[in-house]
């Protein structure tokens, strides 16, 4: 797609989706991931949801088994809308990293 067809329709777009795009970029360009977070001492340093020790990779696998967000939200209490579509930005800016985890997981 030639640059200026994206612009065109990235203008057309409805301010809430212009946010979530500009975040996403952000987040891409800078290497930071709002409401994820990395320590060495939780989930063997993948990749989590902040203030959880839920594993994005693990969201990512309960979606391709195909649960649903609500689904995900009511087994999940203390996750938030905002988590999943975090979770989901991330799965989608490193699926190499995702895939490998969830491979990791499944021989374990």
């Amino acid at each position: 797609m030639l640059t200026i067809q994206l612009e065109s329709e990235l203008l057309a777009l409805p301010m809430p989706d212009k946010l979530h795009l500009l975040q996403v970029l952000v987040a891409d360009l800078t290497h930071t991931w709002p409401g994820i977070e990395k320590s060495p001492d939780i989930a063997g340093g993948a990749a989590c949801i902040i203030r959880t020790r839920i594993p994005v990779w693990s969201l990512a696998g309960y979606r391709r088994l195909g649960w649903s967000e609500e689904r995900i939200l009511s087994n999940f209490p203390t996750l938030r809308p905002a988590d999943l579509r975090n979770a989901w930005a991330y799965v989608a800016a490193h699926p190499g990293e995702i895939e490998q985890a969830i491979r990791e997981n499944e021989e374990a």
